[in-house]
């Protein structure tokens, strides 16, 4: 088994908002170390969701998006006598906000013809809604964690 990471690299909180989740949400947009584009682009979808959610903060809309994209368990695969077999684990805390904000962008980058600004909005709206793709791609994970519970006892 491995041994617990010591020394994991904390983000510095945003500058707009001082949320370490949102400076990791740039970071995950971040493409080629462009680290300016993507806090404008950032910002700019979350200036957008204040408008079309017609809320006063959209940090709100964006933390209900993330626990509702989080998947709350996941299947990994495990080899056990000669057969491979997808058993279901419980996600940890940091791994559901990684795969909550990576399905909300590559959701986003999956749609065409808008900027990526209206996009990441449109796609954080509706995860706040329990709407969109990342929610499906949620749903399926959970879905093949269900249909494998019968190798749960091969959990490690």
């Amino acid at each position: 088994m491995r041994r617990a990471v010591k020394n994991r690299n904390i983000t510095k909180p945003d500058i707009k908002f001082n949320s370490q989740k949102v400076e990791k949400f740039i970071n995950y947009v971040m493409e080629r170390g462009k680290k300016n584009t993507a806090r404008s682009i950032v910002y700019k979808a979350f200036d957008l969701v204040k408008d079309q959610a017609k809320v006063e903060d959209p940090m709100e809309v964006f933390d209900t998006a993330l626990k509702n994209a989080g998947p709350t368990m996941e299947v990994r695969s495990r080899r056990v006598g000669g057969a491979n077999y997808q058993v279901p684990r419980e996600v940890r805390p940091e791994r559901r906000t990684y795969l909550a904000m990576n399905w909300i962008i590559d959701a986003a980058k999956a749609r065409k013809g808008k900027p990526m600004a209206e996009k990441l909005s449109e796609e954080i709206i509706a995860a706040s809604k329990n709407e969109g793709e990342a929610i499906k791609k949620r749903e399926n994970v959970h879905k093949m964690a269900e249909s494998n519970k019968a190798f749960a006892h091969f959990a490690w």
